[in-house]
């Protein structure tokens, strides 16, 4: 039996492993292919020709797939997609697409840097929607691959918090989608074990879809937001000031009340039944 599951969870490592390679392997080719830019150096600054250069020759999307893990990086690299953006604006987008989904669908950290970079490329109205739509497609990728290959592995290594969380969901299907509504919504939320355990849970896609979409969007929208004046910004803890969580995780509380007057009603609907049965 314990040889069949490590057997099993080799397996699912493997197939888990192969498939972020072949997709790091699309996103360092599509870094890779970059098309001809004409350097336009904005408000007389003569150093941007040899930023945007330098990055062209070691872009942060190649190699190491290094994204930007800071915010002097990113306004680097945000002076550098502008510039290809003026020339080459699907270019931009599928790259900005590409490793906005990769991110996602493997769980890694940083997608306040995506947001950040989608305000400041596109501007507010057109980068919120769309951070919306690859956080949603993105999660979703994660949440399938963790059905096809996670399942032995997460229940393997996070027995309890697997445990706690399907209590959780039980306690609450009544009005299960406004209480992954309220997980999305609190800021505390750790979004990508979410995603991971939501198959394990039995979370019908659909509802595991929407709940991403509606309940990410003021995360989504405050970075979109905070990305287009990201010249101005000199911190990332400026953006989650105690203000801002305050007001997320209030409406995280709003965004539960239907689960809970649902199942008040489910409640006392059960119990009305039972007494007509008893009598």
């Amino acid at each position: 039996m314990g040889t069949s599951t490590t057997v099993k969870s080799l397996l699912c490592v493997l197939s888990v492993l192969m498939i972020f390679c072949l997709s790091s392997l699309y996103l360092f080719l599509l870094s890779r292919w970059l098309p001809v830019v004409r350097l336009q150096a904005e408000n007389s600054d003569t150093n941007i020709s040899e930023e945007i250069s330098a990055l062209v020759n070691q872009s942060v999307f190649s190699g190491e797939f290094n994204f930007p893990s800071s915010l002097e990086e990113l306004k680097t690299l945000t002076a550098v997609l502008k510039q290809y953006k003026k020339d080459h604006l699907g270019y931009v987008g599928l790259l900005f697409c590409s490793a906005y989904l990769y991110k996602q669908s493997f769980a890694i950290p940083g997608s306040v840097f995506m947001n950040l970079l989608a305000g400041a490329l596109f501007g507010v109205w057109i980068a919120f929607p769309l951070a919306c739509v690859l956080t949603a497609c993105g999660a979703t990728c994660c949440y399938l691959l963790s059905k096809m290959f996670g399942k032995t592995l997460l229940l393997q290594y996070f027995p309890e918090k697997i445990a706690l969380l399907q209590e959780k969901v039980h306690q609450n299907s009544d009005g299960l989608f406004f209480f992954l509504l309220f997980l999305r919504l609190f800021p505390m939320s750790p979004n990508w074990f979410l995603n991971m355990a939501s198959p394990i849970l039995d979370i019908p896609l659909v509802q595991f879809f929407f709940s991403v979409l509606l309940g990410l969007m003021p995360y989504n929208f405050l970075c979109c937001q905070t990305g287009c004046l990201l010249s101005q910004l000199s911190s990332i803890s400026d953006i989650f000031s105690f203000s801002i969580m305050v007001k997320l995780a209030t409406m995280a509380l709003i965004a539960v009340v239907p689960a809970f007057i649902i199942k008040r009603i489910h409640k006392k609907r059960t119990s009305t039944l039972k007494q007509c049965k008893s009598e």
